[in-house]
């Protein structure tokens, strides 16, 4: 065998990313599920019991109801979206993908930061 073939032999065994971005996204999106685990249930709590407003020490007092609730509704459809997001961004790792992903997370944020501008005026 020529050094050539053994040399090409030898990078094939290498790549070990050959095929596998679907579970390279899965792992990814496992591990951000796990980070996200705590504060997902968090937010779930606050936007389903409206009563926890009154956890935020009257900060919270001349927010509305409904403005508390839509927020928390928000932050928890984001949580629960992001694995989701960050495995579709690292199986596909294309720069039309990363930007579309990163353009959904720019909206969600900016979505939250009106929301929480709009009804909490401290």
């Amino acid at each position: 065998m020529s050094s050539k073939a053994q040399q090409k032999q030898h990078e094939e065994a290498i790549d070990v990313t050959d095929g596998k971005s679907g579970l390279w996204g899965f792992l990814a999106g496992l591990i951000v599920a796990a980070f996200i685990a705590i504060p997902l249930s968090a937010a779930f709590s606050f936007a389903t019991h409206p009563n926890t407003q009154q956890l935020f020490s009257g900060r919270l007092d001349e927010a509305s109801q409904g403005g508390y609730t839509a927020f928390w509704w928000l932050a928890t459809i984001f949580l629960a979206a992001l694995p989701f997001l960050v495995g579709y961004a690292v199986a596909n790792l294309s720069r039309k993908s990363l930007a579309i992903v990163g353009a959904i997370i720019v909206l969600f944020i900016i979505a939250a930061l009106v929301l929480g501008q709009l009804f909490l005026v401290v």
